[in-house]
């Protein structure tokens, strides 16, 4: 066998694969022994019929596809193995039979994306915004008051009307122009006022009516709302409450703080406020990596290949769907109810998906030109950190970690100390809600949160 490769469009490489007569026939000859149970020839028994009696009776080229299928699989890995230093694929390759295929011009064509090249222009001497996340004491007692939500009781309501926070079963009706539309009518709902489950202007109307009362709830769709024929119009809905469940809410005292894990309620929130700070701590880090990142992307160019942008695209599914499953949803489900398939959703996120493959390649480039290394000593204080976490040896430790494992406590190593590097060789401009309107204000994310269900009622 014979290559040859070269450089193609949109960071690809073509590669040529030119096999030899006896290649050829020897492929040929090991599809047929693979595949000669499959078919039956009249005066022969099944899987003893000779290959030219099959070729004959079925065709000359029977077995090429598997031939040639053979071929490849055994080659292609070979020459990536050899031309590792020049390329670098990073999806599949698109394969075609070379031009006059005959069983002496056995010619394989593979197309392969490869990883780009980045052109990156200033990293070092700009100016960026440096994020610094606090904790106050209200955030605390905010996360207490949610925990204490969580542990509620729910108790039935009957001596004063639905207020904010209670879960009310209702029937309504809705009508536009007085005629109901398709999704707009349910018996015995229960929702949970507050929650922005239906549009704008319907829970808060609720709030106030009292058991067996009738009201006329009047709202308007969003211009957004997702049916076509609805947005932006006026409706009435037609709502009858029949029972309020409400909450009781556990005492704020040791007792509530032992279901919490905690002996005592000054533990606990000792507790929530080093977890949340451990959080405010990551955002901080987080959102200022990221916008150095977007910053040294303004002057960076890269021809990614398409296979990247789908890989990624493909990683931020995934993460999406498991948040969908921790709440208990399918999505599946989701997307039957919005109407569209996994590919078509997936298009949410290219342009996310480019802007992450774009930053992963940028931080790789930089890695290399400032020849930033990860010693054996560093490695190895992080493989002792993370065995004192699960109360293991390093030693003990090492000897159970998965190759990748090392490669990624490597790579992370590599990681910090290149953002350290950036941070001390630029200006770096504490960011306040004043400056948010500056140059320096980071990307929009696309959110791959769960939709909020303002989005998906009333139907």
């Amino acid at each position: 066998m014979k290559y040859e490769f070269s450089p193609a469009e949109k960071s690809t490489v073509k590669i040529t694969l030119t096999f030899t007569p006896e290649e050829w026939a020897a492929a040929n000859d090991k599809a047929y022994l693979e595949n000669r149970k499959k078919y039956a020839v009249n005066g022969f028994r099944k899987g003893k019929v000779p290959k030219h009696v099959l070729e004959l009776y079925y065709g000359k080229g029977l077995f090429y596809e598997d031939a040639l299928n053979f071929l490849f699989s055994e080659h292609y890995p070979e020459v990536l193995e050899r031309e590792e230093k020049n390329f670098s694929p990073v999806g599949e390759p698109e394969v075609s039979l070379g031009e006059n295929f005959s069983e002496e011009n056995v010619v394989l064509v593979a197309t392969t994306p490869v990883k780009p090249e980045v052109t990156i222009g200033a990293y070092k001497g700009i100016k960026i915004n440096r994020y610094e996340y606090t904790v106050a004491d209200a955030d605390v007692e905010k996360d207490i008051e949610a925990a204490r939500n969580n542990l509620a009781e729910k108790v039935e309501v009957t001596d004063r009307p639905a207020q904010d926070g209670d879960t009310v079963n209702i029937d309504f009706e809705g009508k536009v122009d007085g005629v109901a539309f398709e999704g707009g009518t349910a018996k015995e709902y229960d929702l949970t006022l507050g929650s922005g489950q239906f549009i704008p202007g319907f829970e808060e109307q609720v709030a106030g009516m009292n058991i067996g009362e009738t009201k006329d709830v009047n709202v308007t769709f969003p211009e957004d709302y997702q049916a076509e024929e609805l947005k932006g119009k006026a409706a009435v809905f037609t709502v009858t409450l029949h029972k309020i469940t409400g909450k009781k809410l556990p005492e704020l005292d040791d007792e509530f703080a032992k279901k919490m894990g905690s002996d005592t309620l000054e533990a606990y929130r000792a507790k929530v406020r080093e977890r949340l700070e451990h959080s405010a701590r990551a955002r901080s880090v987080n959102e200022t990596e990221n916008a150095i990142l977007t910053e040294i992307a303004k002057t960076a160019t890269a021809e990614i290949p398409d296979a990247m942008i789908e890989r990624q695209e493909d990683a931020i599914l995934q993460r999406m769907e498991y948040n969908f499953m921790y709440q208990g949803i399918r999505l599946d489900d989701y997307l039957s109810y919005i109407g569209q398939t996994r590919e078509e959703y997936k298009k949410n996120f290219e342009e996310e998906a480019r802007r992450t493959v774009l930053h992963q390649l940028i931080i790789e480039k930089l890695i290399e030109a400032e020849n930033i290394t990860a010693t054996e000593e560093e490695i190895a204080a992080k493989i002792a950190e993370q065995a004192a976490s699960v109360g293991k040896e390093p030693e003990e430790y090492k000897k159970t970690m998965d190759p990748r494992q090392l490669e990624y406590i490597e790579g992370d190593i590599k990681v910090t100390k290149l953002f350290d590097f950036l941070m001390a060789n630029n200006e770096m401009v504490l960011y306040t809600e004043e400056k948010a309107d500056g140059a320096n204000k980071p990307a929009a994310k696309k959110s791959t949160k769960k939709p909020s269900k303002k989005e998906e009622k009333p139907e």
